[in-house]
């Protein structure tokens, strides 16, 4: 049985390292292998047409409810708190927060005052996309870099219907976070990014957890944070990360996995090692405990853990319905399943 995988510019090809442990550091196709599917469907790099064409999936899921920030009940206020944009200040009144007392109009004036700010109105929708190699791969219908493309892209859309600012960034040493932007033109700056970043893979990717740190130093309190990530990238970040997270903002991940990785044959894999050809026998005890220990253990890990760090979680297989997570939007964090 061949993979496929992708390197930059190069469509499929073999690849040239391994691991010291012994796996290949990407899965890789013989010299004129094909993955049944992947080329007919085009599942090897997301186009922009197809990402634009997911806003009918988007669509479909019922919009947030929204009320007045003067009437009480269930549905959700479009005023995101006090915000931090100075609107103007006015004399204090009793009952004023005397945190916000303007003290150089104050002084100026001899008389009380206190600042007023400019409530947001529009949350932000941060997409976090990770970039590492691994997602770089797939076995059936598309590679993983595609279906997170597609995923983001709904997040995107469906941020769209809820009114949101959206951004996306990645955890790069180069390149800036796309702006957040509201409505179809964010939508639009954010599925270019997308596209860019998962056509092939980028030569400066700094990895799941600098990406993470940069998201908490631009969200607020209030926002929503879409994670798309590989299982192995997720156990690179250190767990307090998430709490710190979750405590503050709505906070989904979605695990990115192909059917090889979790369910692998009891057979022979073949894999390329520069210009060696390398057969792993996965019909070996030990040689399927240590796929195990790559590939399942972390999904399993992340799965157990975040849900209890207040986080939503969702395992979304390469070759699922991409809109397969849209219900998590929203609701309390849960217990998840592969």
């Amino acid at each position: 049985m061949s993979v496929g995988t992708r390197d930059p510019g190069s469509g499929t090809r073999e690849s040239k390292r391994r691991r010291p442990s012994g796996f290949p550091d990407e899965h890789a196709p013989g010299p004129g292998s094909r993955v049944p599917g992947l080329e007919a469907s085009g599942g090897i790099a997301p186009t922009l047409s197809e990402l634009i064409q997911l806003r009918a999936l988007a669509q479909r899921r019922p919009a947030a409810r929204r009320g007045s920030h003067h009437l009480t009940g269930p549905a959700a206020s479009p005023l995101r708190g006090r915000g931090m944009e100075y609107a103007e200040s006015r004399e204090y009144v009793a009952g004023d927060d005397a945190r916000h007392i303007d003290w150089r109009l104050t002084a100026r004036s001899g008389k009380p005052h206190t600042k007023l700010f400019q409530a947001e109105r529009e949350r932000l929708t941060l997409i976090v996309a990770d970039t590492a190699p691994a997602l770089y791969f797939g076995t059936r219908v598309r590679f993983k870099s595609v279906q997170a493309a597609r995923a983001g892209a709904l997040a995107a859309w469906a941020a769209v219907r809820d009114g949101d600012r959206i951004s996306v960034l990645r955890g790069a040493g180069r390149e800036a976070p796309v702006p957040p932007a509201s409505g179809t033109r964010g939508a639009l700056r954010a599925l270019d990014g997308l596209m860019r970043w998962y056509a092939q893979r980028p030569d400066d990717d700094l990895g799941l957890a600098p990406a993470l740190e940069h998201a908490q130093r631009v969200l607020r309190p209030g926002s929503r944070l879409v994670v798309l990530a590989d299982p192995r990238s997720v156990a690179q970040v250190p767990q307090i990360r998430w709490p710190s997270l979750a405590g503050h903002h709505e906070v989904i991940v979605l695990l990115l996995t192909d059917a090889l990785e979790q369910a692998p044959p009891k057979a022979t894999l073949p894999f390329q090692s520069g210009d060696h050809r390398v057969e792993l026998d996965l019909g070996d005890a030990a040689q399927r405990q240590r796929w195990g220990r790559e590939f399942v253990q972390p999904l399993h890990a992340a799965l157990e853990y975040l849900p209890a760090r207040g986080v939503r979680v969702f395992a979304l297989r390469a070759d699922a319905a991409s809109d397969a997570w849209l219900p998590l939007l929203g609701r309390a964090p849960a217990p998840a399943t592969a």
